[in-house]
């Protein structure tokens, strides 16, 4: 049977290859998440952009209902207070 001694450092060395191949593992596999979170922050951003334009839009188009609506109810009270011939 081996001595003690002469197994510790191949052991060391096994471990020490063990790691470097998870740590390999590891780093490929955060990158396919980087890449995944990008994309995902890409389409959150083109998402917050269409929420915003929606709102602006909407709130053009109830502004401009309210500026007929105040022209109308201006033009029938002008209409009211004529005086009747």
């Amino acid at each position: 049977m081996a001595e003690p001694e002469d197994m510790i450092i191949p052991m060391l060395r096994e471990l020490r290859q063990e790691l470097r191949e998870t740590r390999s593992d590891m780093k490929k596999e955060l990158g396919s998440v980087g890449s995944k979170l990008s994309g995902l922050e890409s389409s959150m951003k083109s998402f917050r952009n269409a929420l915003t334009a929606d709102t602006m839009m909407s709130k053009f188009i109830t502004g401009d209902f309210e500026e007929r609506i105040e022209a109308l109810e201006k033009k029938m009270d002008t209409l009211l207070k004529a005086p009747r011939s």
